[in-house]
């Protein structure tokens, strides 16, 4: 029941403040120590390392955010994970809310079944907290019934052997539970209700916070660079921390009782989860001085070549729609310009043209469509919505101008040679260099304006120049398969200035639809 209460509070706040939450990691994260204060506001809002941990990872691989500075938030969700363990003890111990909660969990639920937007959401986070409450008086009284049954002597001693033991018993719970809050929560219970001592109470807690990161370790596997990396820095970062969390266990007692002596024992909860605040603070002061170095020795422990065109696609991102959307528009960009600069190339342009490999960026494409094809929204997702169709319409001229540049051996070979061509291949030059620079400066109006423009001159002059190579045909000026060819080639270049109009017009309705 905590780990429903858990999901369901995190899914309605997620609902409530994720997108402002995802714009500040942005806005504010710009040094690893911006970046840990983000990474613990933001877990200790959405209560969920997991959901911080995926934005960052979608930052990273659409390059709205370095590595270091990822690091730390990464480092920061650790403290915000804490803040679970603080409503547990002062809330759930001290005032027992678990009965009084019940019929807020029924507002709740009211709230989400027959409200829409906010107030759903509100609802869900509501009725999750609701039931965390709920969960602790149950863990309590099964707790209570374990009195004379379990005692600390039934767990490992404070030994060495003991404590890495009682680790590992932490780290198991959090691999069950899938959630090192859940395992927090029940080692409170257990030490509120004298199942165990604190001692082996901070060491199960310890052993969850090296728990918590196998999951992240799993979801990284098959995945881009960026997921792997950004993953093992949280395992490796976890497990130093932890070490040293063992360590401290011992001379954090003595402090205790150094300051006040009998305190640590009647507050027991409140201890623990000062520890686990306190351990997960001093890596943070540790680390955030040697991000840098951190991030170079993961470069190097995770190596590998990203694709070209498709390496800021994580298939995690999926788990959110927005940041999915997000990390696609810049492989389109990438893509687009690819393709701009082989028609250039074929078109005869050495100076914006570079040719690429068709068969490299066919695939890349279809990866795309693919990843496109997986985000999941409806028409009542609003901007997010109209972003995602206008997404749809560019991949598909995308395609089509792929298919386009394929067609060069007589098309764009017809198009660059006839002398009688030579007006609108350098119209559709001139619109191709106006796009390719728009885009690179992300000035997303003006490429679809003179994209726009461009598409319709050709058109004024695609009749015109028909009609010429007929004359020219019936004339018997030119040869019936040359004049056949050159018509070809006027209705590939008025194609392709088509696409390339559409496509930049799509691509500025969906950044006006991502702005809205």
């Amino acid at each position: 029941m905590f780990l429903l209460g858990l999901i369901v509070m995190t899914d309605g706040l997620r609902g409530l403040a994720g997108d402002a939450i995802r714009g500040a990691l942005i806005r504010f994260t710009r040094t690893p120590f911006s970046g840990a204060i983000a990474g613990a506001a933001s877990t200790a809002v959405l209560q969920s390392s997991s959901a911080t941990i995926v934005a960052v990872v979608g930052f990273v691989s659409a390059g709205l955010m370095t590595f270091p500075s990822a690091l730390g938030v990464l480092f920061g969700a650790n403290i915000g994970t804490t803040i679970t363990g603080w409503l547990v003890a002062l809330l759930g111990f001290k005032l027992n809310l678990g009965q009084i909660m019940l019929p807020v969990v029924l507002i709740g639920a009211v709230m989400r079944l027959f409200a829409n937007g906010r107030v759903a959401n509100s609802g869900f986070a509501v009725a999750g907290f609701a039931l965390i409450f709920v969960a602790i008086g149950i863990l309590q009284q099964g707790m209570s019934g374990l009195e004379g049954i379990v005692s600390p002597n039934s767990f490992p001693e404070a030994t060495w052997y003991g404590v890495l033991l009682l680790a590992a018993i932490g780290i198991l719970i959090t691999i069950v539970t899938q959630s090192s809050s859940a395992g927090v929560a029940a080692a409170l219970t257990a030490l509120f209700t004298g199942v165990v001592n604190f001692e082996q109470a901070a060491a199960l807690v310890v052993g969850m916070n090296v728990g918590t990161t196998v999951t992240a370790a799993m979801a990284t596997i098959g995945r881009s660079v960026a997921t792997r990396r950004t993953g093992f820095s949280h395992v490796i970062y976890n497990c130093f921390i932890s070490a040293g969390a063992l360590l401290l266990i011992q001379p954090y007692i003595m402090a205790w009782e150094a300051i006040s002596p009998g305190a640590l024992l009647a507050n027991a909860e409140i201890g623990l989860v000062a520890f686990h605040t306190a351990f997960n603070a001093l890596g943070v002061i540790i680390a955030l001085p040697l991000t840098g170095r951190f991030a170079r020795l993961m470069e190097r422990i995770v190596p590998g070549k990203a694709p070209i065109y498709t390496h800021k696609l994580d298939r995690n991102l999926l788990q959110d729609p927005a940041l999915a959307l997000k990390a696609v528009m810049p492989t389109i960009y990438a893509e687009l310009v690819a393709l701009l600069r082989h028609i250039a190339a074929i078109l005869g342009d050495s100076e914006k043209g570079e040719r690429t490999d068709l068969a490299e960026l066919q695939l890349a494409l279809d990866e795309t469509q693919t990843f496109v094809d997986e985000i999941r929204l409806n028409d009542v997702d609003g901007v997010d919505w109209e972003q995602l169709l206008a997404v749809i319409h560019i991949l598909d001229h995308m395609q089509r101008l792929h298919e386009r540049c394929e067609e060069e051996e007589d098309r764009a070979d017809t198009a660059r040679t006839r002398q009688e061509l030579q007006a609108e291949r350098q119209v559709l030059l001139e619109s191709i260099g106006e796009a390719i620079q728009n885009i690179e400066a992300q000035n997303w109006i003006a490429a679809a304006h003179a994209a726009r423009q461009a598409e319709l001159k050709m058109k004024e002059q695609e009749e015109l120049l028909r009609m010429d190579v007929m004359k020219e045909i019936a004339s018997k000026e030119v040869p019936l398969h040359v004049g056949t060819n050159m018509l070809e080639a006027i209705r590939w270049l008025s194609r392709v200035s088509g696409h390339i109009g559409r496509i930049t017009d799509h691509l500025n309705q969906s950044v006006i639809a991502a702005g809205k």
